[in-house]
């Protein structure tokens, strides 16, 4: 069962036409054009779901990434997160996402990287709501070193 959660902040947003519509949030900050990917069969040329959804986790999991950091007392500045978020097709004809993490540590060690990695992702809201119900994959890629 899940903890009661005790609300914090709500995000208000609403979606017209689908792919080939607008989202908007209700204090009109984001108001975004969206249309399907060339992939998939559209014009591209605008956003999409998939992108809004990679940009959020990847904000979401670096700020975990931050909070991990100073509870640990690592510095991670320079640090970047990636997001790749793949739809593809599951079972029975229904559409389903993946989600791989690429993050980047510069100036930590690997051994602390990977555990700063881990942590964040049992803190991430974006984590803790996807777990079990998406794969999801983290991984901390080692910049070269001149």
């Amino acid at each position: 069962m899940t903890p009661l959660l005790k609300d914090l902040y709500t995000a208000t947003a609403t979606a017209t036409g689908g792919r080939s519509g607008r989202a908007s949030t209700n204090d009109g900050i984001l108001d975004v054009g969206l249309a399907a990917p060339v992939e998939l069969g559209g014009p591209g040329g605008a956003t999409n779901p998939e992108q809004l959804f990679a940009a959020g986790f990847a904000a979401c999991f670096q700020s975990a990434l931050g909070v991990v950091a100073r509870r640990k007392k690592a510095d991670i500045t320079g640090s970047s997160v990636t997001a790749h978020v793949t739809l593809g097709n599951v079972e029975g004809g229904a559409y389903g996402l993946k989600v791989t993490l690429h993050s980047e540590l510069p100036g930590v060690d690997a051994e602390t990287a990977e555990k700063l990695v881990e942590l964040a992702h049992q803190v991430c809201p974006y984590s803790n709501a996807t777990r079990g119900n998406i794969e999801v994959t983290v991984t901390v890629d080692t910049p070269a070193r001149v």
